[in-house]
């Protein structure tokens, strides 16, 4: 019988970043009245925001993208 897993097991660890005093206080201006409540959030959501589109290297190159053309066209999608 497998055992169940612990809350902790699902935790996220967090680390420490430093910013520059000027960048957090315009963060701190961004923030207000978007309930948002802290600069680590903000800092997290945009952070989540860039790392999510994709990069030149996650493009199809041509090659890839005419493979795939022609393979949906064999299939009758195109």
């Amino acid at each position: 019988m497998k055992k169940a897993k612990k809350k902790e097991d699902n935790k996220v660890k967090y680390g420490t970043i430093s910013l520059p005093m000027p960048l957090i206080d315009k963060v701190k201006q961004r923030i207000k009245g978007t309930g948002m409540n802290s600069v680590s959030g903000f800092v997290g959501f945009v952070l989540r925001q860039v790392l999510s589109t994709p990069t030149k290297d996650s493009l199809l190159n041509k090659g890839q993208e005419k493979e795939i053309k022609e393979r949906l066209k064999s299939l009758g999608y195109l």
